[in-house]
This record gives structure tokens, C-alpha cells and sequence, in this order.
């Protein structure tokens, strides 16, 4: 088939520079780690813990601190190793329970426990946990004691009692309801976002700037050359554009399995996911077609091809979150949606924040599937038009 043998000598001309294989294989995905690196996404805080002298008690406030859930308890064995690993960031606060802990507490008096951090946002909720459990053991504590006031028996025996006590009484319950709708992106991973701006950013940038291939084809040309045979305009650009869509394909397949695999990102229904993602990489092959028809020479091309790429992705939703847009602006949020790059967002959106299926995202790939329509028939009339004058 002609097309097919097109198709194939644009692509062997594509990978002959080697550049190619790292911006279109390599760079998405470290793209998406160092985005979602920066972001910090759902990781737990770590929370370090030291006793200087471990007890019963230093190990029931160790033993509530790791039941809650939220952030990471480390132990450490002194206190200047604690301190060390807060100022080094390896853990974000840290606990120090003072020797004789347990002694103090128990002998009526009181005790001071050091709680040291970073000057960091974010760090509320280890405050109110660490309150939590320490107010938890001293309600016990107060409890033991004016048992043993009472008549009770030991302090020992009195503080068993209460802990028995404490862990029989029915604990409270608390039910949370959300009204409206929900807010897609929350429950998303770090790097679950970022994939799917990455993903629809590079499809079309890099699909876009294979225009050039197209326009050098004509300068040189060989476009008229095989016009000259019987092959006809629709067939020549139908193998160019065959080719832009088997890079946009296997580039959209590396991001996708790769960032699945590497990182674990939610894409919904798989089989949904590479649907859109392939209706999304024809509509960008239609896009790069009809700017290799328009551009009178390649670095045009390129130029014009890197100019759309980013500024209509910037404008879609591909460099800022589209569902984030919505809250921001609605006017903002509408205009995105000029661009192919929001409703493919979109219909990635319905995917993954609201676990939708083929019904959901249907209308979703009907106006991509438009825009492949639109950008094919004007670039094969205006191909036609510049071979033909």
C-alpha cells in the first residue's frame, strides 16, 4: 500500500536524528517525575521518636503515635540524633520524651515533653495528633491516680484498671458526609495529574513539529514527484499523516505504560484510557498535516509548530490543571475549550476522578474525532491547492 510505504520512509527520516528518540520516549516521563516530585502529592510527614529512657509509658505514647494513621513514626536512639534529622529534612518534626518519664509521672509530678520542627507549612496535622495521644495517655494517667487515691491499690494496678476501662468503653463515632458535586482531582496521586497534562502537552507538540517533514517533502520536491505517478493528494497525505499518528501512538503508549508501571498512575479503564488517547493522537497527525500544508518552508514549520504546541496546551488545560481552571475562571475554563487538548482532559477526567465509562466519555471523542475531521479535509484542500498552482 502506498500510504504505508510513505508512512515508512517519514518515519526513517524521523529517527534518523537520534535527539528524536529522547523528546519523544524519555522526556514525557521525566517530565511527569520531576511535576510531580515538586508537588509532594499524598506522601505521609515522618514523624521521628525518641525515648531516653524507654519505659511502659514512652512505649504506650510510641504505640499511639504508630495506631494513627497520616504520617510515619521513626525511632531514633538519642536526642541529638533526632534533632539532627529534623534540621537535615530527613523527617519533618520530631518527639523527645525526657529521661525518667515514667518515674515522674507516676511519683504525682509533671514532665515536659520537646517537640522540635521545621518552619514548614503542612504540619498541623502532626501537631494535633501528637496532642491527641499525649492527652489520651494523661486522661489514663489522671485517671490510674485518683484511683489509687481512692483506694484502689497501686499505681500499677490502678493504671491497668483504666486502661482496661479505657479500652472497653465503645469509642466514638464519627460519620463524614460531602454534599455537591465532588472535585475531580481529589483522591489523585502526585503524579496521576501531571501524567495526563503530559500525556495530551506532548502528543500534540511533538506531532506538531513533525509538520516539517511534510513541508521539506514539498521544497524538495518529492511530493510532486509522487503526485506525478498515479498516487493521489489524499494518499501522500494520508501517509504522512499515518506516520505523525504511529509516533503520537507509540509516544502516548510509552507515557502511558510507563507512568502506570513506574509510578503507579490511575488511568481509569485502561482500554477507555488508550481510546481516548488515540482519538486524541489522530487529531493531533490531522492538526501537524494541515500546518505542513500551510507553512511555506520547515523552519516555519517548526517555529509555528512549537508556537501552537505550547500556547494552545497552556490554553487547554495541559500546563495548569483543567479542572482547577473551572474554580479559577469559568470564562477561562470555556475559552480551554477551543482546543482539542480540554476535551481529551476531559474525557480523561471522567475516566479517572469519576470512574466513567464508554457512555460518559461518548461525546468526549465525537468532538475529537470533529476536530480530526476538520484539520484532515482542510489540510488535503489546501495541499492540493499549493501542488496544483
Amino acid at each position: 500500500m502506498k500510504a504505508v510505504a510513505i508512512a515508512e520512509v517519514s518515519l526513517r527520516r524521523f529517527f534518523r536524528d537520534r535527539s528524536n528518540i529522547f523528546s519523544v520516549f524519555l522526556f514525557p516521563v521525566i517530565l511527569v517525575l520531576l511535576l510531580g516530585s515538586m508537588q509532594g502529592g499524598a506522601s505521609n510527614p515522618r514523624l521521628g521518636f525518641n525515648a531516653e529512657t524507654p519505659d511502659d509509658l514512652s512505649a504506650g505514647l510510641l504505640d499511639g503515635l504508630e495506631a494513627v494513621d497520616g504520617f510515619v513514626v521513626i525511632e531514633y536512639d538519642t536526642e541529638a540524633a533526632t534533632i539532627r534529622a529534623v534540621e537535615r529534612g530527613e523527617i519533618e518534626a520530631g518527639l523527645i520524651v525526657p529521661a525518667g518519664f515514667a518515674s515522674a509521672l507516676q511519683a504525682g509530678g509533671d514532665t515536659e515533653l520537646r517537640y522540635v520542627s521545621r518552619a514548614k507549612d503542612g504540619l498541623q496535622g502532626i501537631d494535633t495528633a501528637i496532642r491527641s495521644v499525649v492527652a489520651r495517655q494523661s486522661t489514663l494517667l489522671r485517671t490510674a491516680r485518683f484511683a489509687e487515691q481512692q483506694g484502689a491499690g497501686s499505681f500499677e494496678n490502678a493504671l491497668a484498671m483504666a486502661a482496661e476501662a479505657q479500652i472497653s468503653l465503645p469509642p466514638v463515632e464519627v460519620v463524614a458526609t460531602s454534599s455537591g458535586e465532588p472535585f475531580a482531582l481529589a483522591g489523585l496521586g502526585q503524579f496521576d495529574i501531571w501524567s495526563q497534562t503530559t500525556l495530551v502537552l506532548f502528543i500534540f507538540l511533538t506531532t506538531l513539529q513533525g509538520a516539517a517533514a511534510l513541508v521539506q517533502s514539498r521544497r524538495y520536491g518529492v511530493t510532486r514527484r509522487m503526485i506525478s505517478t498515479p498516487t493521489s493528494v489524499r494518499t501522500v497525505l494520508f501517509g504522512e499523516g499515518l506516520s505523525r499518528l504511529a509516533i503520537a501512538l507509540v509516544q502516548g503508549i510509552v507515557v502511558f505504560v510507563g507512568t502506570w508501571l513506574i509510578f503507579g498512575v490511575d488511568w481509569g479503564n485502561p482500554l477507555l484510557a488508550l481510546l481516548v488517547l488515540a482519538m486524541f493522537a489522530i487529531v493531533s497527525s490531522g492538526a501537524a498535516m494541515l500546518l505542513g500544508a500551510v507553512a511555506s518552508n520547515d523552519q516555519q514549520a517548526g517555529s509555528l509548530g512549537t508556537m501552537f504546541g505550547l500556547g494552545l496546551a497552556a490554553l487547554g488545560g495541559a500546563m495548569f490543571p483543567l479542572a482547577a481552571l473551572e474554580f479559577l475562571s469559568t470564562t477561562v475554563w470555556r475559552v480551554a475549550h477551543i482546543t482539542p487538548h480540554a476535551w481529551a482532559l476531559e474525557a480523561f477526567e471522567e475516566l479517572v476522578g469519576y470512574n466513567g465509562g464508554f457512555a460518559e466519555i461518548a461525546g468526549f471523542l465525537a468532538i475529537l474525532a470533529g476536530y480530526a475531521v476538520v484539520f484532515f479535509a482542510l489540510g488535503t484542500w489546501r495541499l492540493r491547492a499549493v501542488l496544483t498552482r
